[in-house]
């Protein structure tokens, strides 16, 4: 468990588009209500992990794997203009809109989603420019060169023995705890990050993401 008065930091990566990643990012701003947690927000990409690898996938995957830019390089643009401090607001201004109420990655919903947030709506045309890729990638590349090619969003990154990063690929939660359930799941991610050697705990997925 953390120590009480000790502020753990919390680096965590998310695509916008992502159902699990916006569980997982409810869960972790549950624990931040309970527990001494900065979190710190950082993008990734779904496109940016898939795009060598686009035979392999249903065309279904192919067609997102286009449109699937088009939140990122929003998020990427505020960042750019104002700072990581920006992510947050803007993710859960984003997510709310995609995932809970279900509408669709339009320009209108992005400009929404940055009024929301306190940012210009005019960031919305980032989301049809290429000119934020390469902060897209960097930031993407940041994250993956932690856990591993071999995983998906969000990725964690925690404090491990000796200060060091340890990064996860997860959890994967549906739905998101609360309150004291939320907190425990913290501490036991805490808890095997600081087991030397640890690398995974996984079971199939048997439900669908789960949005209350």
């Amino acid at each position: 468990m953390s120590d009480a008065g000790v502020r753990t930091t919390v680096d965590f990566w998310f695509d916008p588009r992502c159902p699990w990643a916006w569980l997982t990012s409810r869960w972790i701003l549950e624990v931040e209500k309970v527990r001494p947690i900065e979190i710190r927000w950082h993008i990734m990409s779904l496109a940016v992990l898939n795009e060598n690898r686009l035979d392999e996938l249903p065309e279904q995957y192919r067609r997102w794997n286009t449109t699937g830019w088009y939140p990122v390089r929003v998020c990427a643009a505020a960042e750019q203009a104002y700072g990581g401090e920006v992510l947050g607001p803007l993710y859960t201004a984003l997510g709310t809109r995609i995932h809970s109420r279900g509408e669709k990655q339009t320009r209108e919903t992005f400009a929404a989603a940055l009024s929301e947030a306190g940012l210009p709506g005019g960031l919305a045309d980032a989301a049809y420019s290429t000119d934020y890729d390469t902060l897209v990638r960097a930031s993407h590349h940041e994250g993956i060169g932690l856990v591993g090619e071999d995983v998906g969003t969000p990725v964690l990154a925690v404090p491990g023995p000796g200060g060091a990063r340890i990064a996860f690929f997860g959890p994967v939660v549906t739905p998101a705890p609360t309150g004291e359930a939320a907190a425990r799941l913290w501490d036991g991610v805490l808890l095997v990050a600081g087991t030397p050697g640890f690398y995974e705990l996984k079971r199939s997925r048997d439900a669908e993401p789960t949005f209350d």
